[in-house]
């Protein structure tokens, strides 16, 4: 493979940033430019562009704290961006590369977040073979229930008759704009279980719908005009991943909550491959919320890892 050409992320490759992410077998829309810079000002960005033969081969999005480099830490993933003729060997030699180009940067060093495989186009895990080969250890592991669409195993019994419970009581479940609202209840539960708030504020979540109104969906529950639960859904591809979820107090009692997990599965995302309801961990994985991953796996959903790697210097 002739040598990789290393180029610091300006606003000037926005462009050709988004549609190499865009025909990428591993990228999706949270590693385009508006969802990336929406927090800007909270990180410093080291994204790079690597080009090879005059074109840009695979992109890098990164930013740094003083001697650490890291897969940029205002997402959920983000290793390397490639494209299908992206390979094996290639990738071996451009992560010793990456490596190498890093030490001389004075990193000390690499945290690196994989794209799941639940996100591919296509097998795209070149990434993972060159990090063992590059002797990185393994750093986080958070573990999510996902449900593969074409093979659901039944619901359990109590999901069942929370559901029924739901129906009974003349719940109706569909999309809606009315973000404040469900903020107002996300707040709320996250402030009173965990004494947190979301990551993203309601104005930067209404921002980044703005960008990708097909990419990110409020989905609710109401009787009659009042909001019981709610789920913010990020659209990618093949995959569907509850980004936020949430419910009131009477949401909880009625089964509002399980209906809308079954009409987005049963009707609204039907078509998806993969149904993906977050991890349900806390302290890098180390913690497992028992109770909630069970609650997940009531809709038939089972485990899939959420990764993050150490590369030292």
């Amino acid at each position: 493979m002739d040598g990789f050409e290393m180029i610091r992320y300006e606003d000037s490759w926005k462009e050709k940033w988004d549609e190499f992410v865009e025909h990428s077998k591993n990228g999706t829309f949270l590693l385009k430019r508006d969802y990336m810079d929406y927090h800007s000002d909270r990180f410093e960005d080291f994204s790079l562009i690597i080009k090879s033969k005059g074109k840009i081969y695979a992109l890098l999005p990164a930013c740094k704290s003083e001697n650490t480099l890291s897969s940029h830490a205002g997402l959920t993933y983000g290793g390397l961006i490639m494209n299908e003729r992206c390979c094996a060997q290639e990738i071996l030699d451009l992560m010793e590369t990456l490596r190498t180009h890093f030490m001389k940067e004075g990193f000390r060093e690499w945290i690196y977040k994989p794209v799941p495989h639940i996100y591919h186009k296509m097998p795209a895990e070149e990434d993972l073979y060159a990090l063992f080969r590059i002797n990185a250890t393994l750093k986080v592991r958070n573990i999510s229930a996902t449900l593969l669409l074409s093979r659901k195993p039944g619901l359990r019994k109590l999901r069942k008759r929370k559901i029924s419970q739901a129906e009974k009581s003349g719940i109706t479940t569909g999309q809606d704009e009315d973000f404040p609202t469900f903020w107002n209840i996300l707040e709320k539960n996250l402030h009173e279980r965990y004494d947190t708030r979301p990551v993203h504020t309601l104005k930067e979540m209404e921002s980044l719908v703005s960008f990708f109104p097909q990419n990110i969906k409020l989905y609710t529950s109401k009787m009659g005009k009042e909001v019981l639960a709610g789920i913010v859904c990020y659209i990618c591809d093949d995959t569907v991943h509850c980004q936020y979820i949430a419910s009131s107090p009477l949401g909880k009692e009625s089964g509002a909550l399980d209906l809308l997990f079954d009409r987005l599965i049963d009707e609204e995302f039907r078509n998806k491959k993969y149904f993906d309801f977050g991890t349900s961990n806390e302290d890098n994985g180390r913690y497992l919320n028992d109770k909630l991953i069970f609650y997940k796996e009531g809709f038939g959903a089972r485990a899939i890892c959420y990764d993050t790697y150490r590369i030292s210097f």
